[in-house]
């Protein structure tokens, strides 16, 4: 009731009494009315002067950054099936995304975090070829080292600006190859390595049979750190304009404070990731700087509920959604040889390790040969090597295919690495790429030391002269040693007369490049082994030429083989195995490298020949 009256009394108050609006009007009417004057012309009524509308703020200006962070491994391969395609590391990925930020209208700049790389020169040349794509669009490349090793200040040093906080290092002191011996180690526990070679450079076997390199294998790795010593300063001297005298001097001296390093011209900025954020933002004249962290990655939606969720575990296991339909009539396949080669199928080991499987990979370059949309094939390489059996499969289904076929190599392409790309029409490598290594290796692990020193006996029945040729239990005869090197003399033949045929040289001059010996691309280009120095792109690119396409003719990519789906991975055989490596991996990563390595000379040895490339060489 009380707010009743108060709302009665506020309306009394605006309304007015009848009594007194009725006796305002009668006065009014009582004046006499005023004596009328002649018409005037009034002047032309101007017209209402429009209100003015307040002008609206301006909008304040946003510059977007595609923030990525580049650090670890980043594998060849097509990568992940389904909804972890774009969320697990591949380098086909992070290009993609560097590329497509490139594209992107919105994109103004590209910060690149740059952590511990675990990667090869020829897949950092990869990464440097994308941020000088990138580069060209118009837009700004930064680097962000925390701290910074040879690897990582070589892909800074291919953007516009190298930025680094004031407690950070920049560590730069050269290349350096390490060989590491086993045979000491060996000769304590009673096993023995009885290896044979063909090709005095062919050093795969020394690491068992010898406390140090040969003459010729320290020659070969000499040559090798030679060339990338020299390309990392010309790459250095390139993108800080300086000379290759001053960068060289400067590494001499290799490891710098952020301070030292700017003074040395080594780096642009000292400042905090905050700092420079607000540096970067007057510098692109933006009110507002919008960071995208993680530029084009995906996220997992991990929300399961419903039958909507159910669709998506499906796919998660099934290998996510169907393929979208082709853009282009045309098809290039790329097909991927990443791994040790062996024969049988593709697997993952135990211990974390991928191989290539010679079925596998030939069905694979036989499904892009068969597919009637596929004019030109690439075949994508990083592998040491293998089986010579399984090397051969593959390296025949190369040349019987009647498209155009282009090898193109990554980190490693060496020995049955390059048996494989020998056969292909053109062959692209990195200047980094170490390649060549054709050579014959072959032998056995002889365990009868470690048997006597833990007591164990071994009596044999034999019938045949070489019966007991691959016996763990002692060395060759002379006579099966004999028969060993005839054999591998004659695939050594065969590698060289193909390889020769390949390269349309004679087989003297491919000799002369052969034993065993390994390159550099760049020195492998020179030397007439491989045809243009260049990255998986510039491989595409001569597939279109071979396949008579126009250089700017719009083709869809056929990845081969494909990658397996989640529910293959968690049910088959390496589900196990790799769950067993990541523990190994976590609690003791030296171990679990040991046992890696260990696993797959076992694996390797199994075959009576190798084309095997130094496996031990780790330039760093």
């Amino acid at each position: 009731m009380r707010r009743l009256g108060i709302v009665i009394w506020m309306v009394c108050l605006v309304s007015l009494p009848p009594a007194a609006a009725l006796s305002a009007a009668e006065a009014e009417k009582s004046k006499p009315a005023p004596a009328k004057k002649p018409a005037e012309k009034q002047p032309a009524a101007k017209p209402a002067k429009e209100k003015a509308q307040p002008k609206a703020a301006p909008k304040p200006k946003q510059a977007t950054v595609a923030v990525m962070t580049l650090g670890g491994d980043y594998p060849e391969g097509p990568g992940a099936p389904g909804l972890f395609a774009e969320i697990l590391p591949s380098l086909r990925s992070i290009i993609g995304r560097i590329d497509a930020a490139a594209k992107e209208d919105d994109v103004d700049a590209l910060w690149l975090r740059i952590e511990p790389l675990a990667i090869g020169r020829a897949k950092i040349h990869e990464l440097r070829a994308a941020i000088a794509r990138f580069r060209k669009s118009g837009k700004p490349v930064y680097a962000e080292l925390s701290s910074g090793d040879g690897s990582q200040y070589l892909l800074a040093a291919a953007c516009d600006e190298i930025v680094m906080p004031p407690g950070g290092m920049l560590l730069v002191p050269g290349v350096r190859a390490e060989v590491t011996f086993y045979k000491g180690l060996l000769e304590k526990l009673g096993i023995q390595f009885d290896m044979l070679q063909m090709g005095k450079y062919k050093g795969a076997a020394e690491p068992f049979t010898r406390t140090e390199m040969s003459p010729p294998l320290r020659e070969s790795i000499e040559a090798v750190v030679d060339q990338t010593y020299e390309g990392l300063a010309s790459a250095i001297a390139e993108g800080r304009g300086m000379k290759d005298y001053q960068v060289k001097t400067l590494i001499d001296q290799g490891l710098f404070p952020a301070a030292a390093a700017r003074a040395a011209g080594l780096i642009d900025r000292v400042v905090y990731p905050d700092q420079f954020e607000e540096q970067l933002r007057k510098e692109l004249g933006a009110d507002e700087l919008d960071l995208v962290t993680d530029y084009g990655k995906k996220k997992i939606d991990t929300d399961f509920s419903g039958l909507g969720g159910l669709m998506k575990l499906m796919q998660l296991f099934t290998g996510g959604k169907p393929e979208k339909a082709a853009k282009a009539e045309k098809k290039i396949a790329v097909v991927y040889a990443v791994g040790p080669i062996m024969p049988g199928k593709s697997a993952s080991d135990l211990f974390g390790g991928s191989y290539v499987g010679s079925t596998t990979l030939v069905k694979a370059l036989g499904q892009a040969a068969d597919h009637e949309d596929v004019v030109a094939i690439v075949l994508r390489i990083d592998s040491p090597g293998g089986s010579a059996v399984a090397s051969d499969l593959i390296w025949r289904e190369t040349v019987r295919i009647e498209k155009p076929v282009i090898a193109s190599m990554s980190d490693v392409a060496a020995s049955g690495g390059y048996y494989i790309a020998m056969g292909a029409d053109r062959i692209v490598a990195a200047p980094g790429t170490v390649t060549g290594s054709i050579g014959v290796v072959g032998g056995k692990i002889v365990l009868g030391g470690l048997y006597d020193k833990i007591g164990l006996s071994t009596e044999v029945i034999s019938r045949g002269a070489l019966s007991g040729a691959f016996s763990s239990e002692a060395p060759f005869t002379p006579e099966e040693r004999a028969a060993m090197q005839k054999l591998l003399r004659d695939i050594y033949r065969q590698f060289v007369g193909k390889a020769a045929q390949g390269r349309k040289m004679s087989p003297k001059e491919l000799e002369n490049l052969a034993q065993g010996r390994i390159w550099t691309g760049k020195a492998a280009l020179e030397n007439g082994l491989v045809d243009e120095l260049g990255t998986l792109e510039d491989a595409i690119a001569a597939a279109k030429k071979a396949a008579g396409l126009k250089p700017d003719e719009e083709v869809d990519l056929l990845i081969l083989p494909k990658p397996k789906t989640l529910f293959e991975q968690l049910f088959g055989s390496e589900d196990v195995s790799a769950r067993v490596s990541a523990e190994l991996e976590r609690l003791a990563p030296d171990l679990a490298e040991t046992a890696r390595r260990s696993h797959l000379l076992r694996r390797l040895l199994s075959e009576p020949t190798l084309f095997w490339m130094p496996f031990e060489l780790r330039l760093r």
